[in-house]
């Protein structure tokens, strides 16, 4: 029986290894002479700008993508994530988060069911909990409002909320709304975490969420029972059903852990972790911070990019374009990695959350049939906000590998601010750096260059820049729930076209389960031994030498009494 066919054996993708050739014989100083390329390698839509014209790659490269995209139905794809055909087949699930976003009308199907009625009898739900929460009417034990919100969930449940309420903090219409309100995420099971997640906080103001699709999750639980042991202590056992709620399907382990099951909120097996932002996993959290109407708005705004990714032709898709390039520069170019430079302070956590999306959707090596893939899939993502990065990384970037870059820049600022007598705003000075880098990486600085400087010649080769190091750039009209909203989809529809592209299951994560696992049987160890003595077995001699040096020295809590944070 012939084995499943690879993308890598069309002849599309040959033409592609053929072209590479041509590219490595091009420089982007050059390329970028090109008024007509550089017009042509633009796309917009609703008030985000993508420039990809300094690329390592010409307009035949883009038709060869185009082409390997058709070969691999990318079109077919995407038109069955969205029907909710099961295309997640290892775990035999479909794959809609796009229905947490859809307009009240639409009609999105999973097992012949139209699920965008359920997930809008949740966001009611949302919506109302949280106006009764905002409004003070939702008192706790001691009868005073609830002002402090702890969200406690890890992974997918913490990254993705992490970066909308983080990007959400400084927008004047957001600000406004969360006055006297504070939100935190409670993530690593490092109790290091809990003391930072309720330092200076009241229990008997704080509502603690706690998110676990099935309420077994080993980290998140053990969090969840030590805020809810943080708030007996203080209030009582009676205080737990008043103070803390859930995101779960699993009522009865809700119930039984003394939370009221009717304040628990659902979500679906549809929905992976890391895309889980649009569902009661961000929407409750973050309607309790800001409110319902502007969380909608970014809601919305995703909606808006989902609809462009699925109805718009391929040559002005903003998420295809990006998932094309990507499959270029990594598999073709042999770039492994990304940089993701967002020129504002208010996406300082997009990174984090695309490295998680992004590298736990396509770091696979095996097609979605389960044939080891003969070429390099995946990328490693990292970044962090300009101009801070310019002072960290830049200088690999600029000197060191070649990294492909993503600028994000904002025309208007969340938080305007001039000085009378500056040459600048200082919005505008982080924007003169947004629009400098990427031709630096472009253009670079050659030795006649630095000659004509009349730099000293034992210097020329150390401050020769090689340019030609590819970036694309995002330009928003503004950044307000909306935008955020866009960005997101952005990301999130750029992966999947990646994963469609590569043939890989960019849905499902198997890799992050060895790990817990084995991990499962460190932690019968280390209670045999501090609870009975019992020496370290059964590990290979390395793990065995760690173990029993960590087990050597005197626990900092006893394991006899409950120890809480003294933060």
């Amino acid at each position: 029986m012939a084995s499943p066919a690879l993308i890598s054996d069309t002849d599309q993708w040959k033409a592609l290894q053929a072209h590479v050739g041509a590219i490595h014989k091009t420089h982007l100083r050059d390329l970028m002479t090109d008024a007509d390329r550089c017009k042509a390698m633009t796309a917009e839509f609703e008030g985000v700008f993508l420039d990809y014209s300094r690329q390592q790659a010409t307009t035949e490269t883009v038709d060869k993508l185009f082409k390997l995209a058709e070969a691999a139905k990318l079109k077919e794809k995407i038109d069955k994530m969205f029907k909710g055909e099961k295309i997640n087949t290892t775990e035999n699930r479909s794959v809609l988060h796009v229905a947490l976003r859809a307009p009240r009308d639409a009609v999105i199907n999973s097992d012949g069911v139209n699920v965008v009625p359920e997930v809008w009898a949740v966001k009611d739900k949302i919506k109302q909990f949280s106006e009764t929460f905002r409004s003070g009417s939702w008192v706790g034990a001691t009868g005073k409002p609830l002002t402090n919100v702890v969200s406690v969930g890890i992974g997918g449940s913490f990254l993705g909320p992490l970066f909308v309420h983080t990007a959400l903090q400084t927008d004047p219409e957001a600000a406004e709304s969360a006055k006297g309100r504070q939100l935190r995420f409670l993530a690593n099971v490092d109790p290091v975490d809990v003391a930072r997640s309720i330092k200076d906080l009241d229990p008997a103001t704080t509502l603690v969420v706690v998110v676990s699709k099935t309420f077994t999750t080993a980290e998140t639980m053990l969090n969840a029972r030590t805020i809810k042991e943080w708030i007996v202590s203080s209030l009582g056992p009676q205080a737990v059903s008043k103070h803390m709620i859930a995101v779960s399907t699993n009522l009865k382990l809700v119930k039984e852990f003394g939370i009221d099951p009717n304040n628990a909120f659902a979500f679906w097996d549809w929905v992976g972790g890391r895309y889980s932002v649009c569902s009661a996993v961000g929407v409750l959290p973050l309607s309790l911070q800001y409110g319902f109407p502007i969380v909608q708005k970014f809601l919305e705004g995703a909606s808006s990019i989902d609809n462009h990714f699925h109805t718009s032709s391929f040559e002005k898709n903003i998420p295809v374009l990006l998932g094309l390039l990507s499959v270029w520069n990594v598999s073709f170019l042999g770039y492994p990695a990304r940089a993701i430079l967002p020129y504002s302070q208010a996406l300082e956590k997009l990174a984090p959350h695309i490295q998680q999306l992004s590298m736990e959707s396509n770091g696979k090596g095996v097609s979605i049939d389960g044939v080891r893939l003969p070429y390099e899939a995946g990328e490693i993502d990292f970044g962090e906000p300009g101009t801070n990065g310019q002072h960290s990384f830049y200088q690999l970037i600029h000197q060191g590998r070649v990294i492909p870059c993503d600028f994000i820049g904002v025309i208007k600022s969340q938080q305007p601010v001039y000085l009378k007598g500056e040459t600048v705003s200082n919005h505008d000075e982080l924007m003169s750096n947004f629009f400098a880098q990427p031709d630096a990486l472009a253009y670079g600085k050659t030795p006649e260059q630095l000659h004509s400087e009349k730099v000293p010649e034992n210097l020329i080769s150390h401050k020769t820049f090689q340019g030609n190091r590819p970036s694309l750039s995002f330009l928003l009209s503004s950044l307000s729930a909306y935008e955020i909203g866009q960005l997101l989809s952005i990301y999130e529809h750029r992966i999947a076209v990646q994963g469609f592209i590569w043939g890989i299951n960019s849905f499902d994560q198997w890799g992050v389960e060895l790990g817990k696992s084995l991990a499962s049987t460190v932690r019968k160890q280390l209670h045999a031994s501090r609870m009975e003595g019992k020496p370290v077995e059964g590990f290979n001699p390395s793990s065995a030498s760690l173990l029993t040096r960590f087990l050597a020295v005197k626990p900092s809590t006893p394991y006899d009494t409950t120890v809480l944070p003294k933060v």
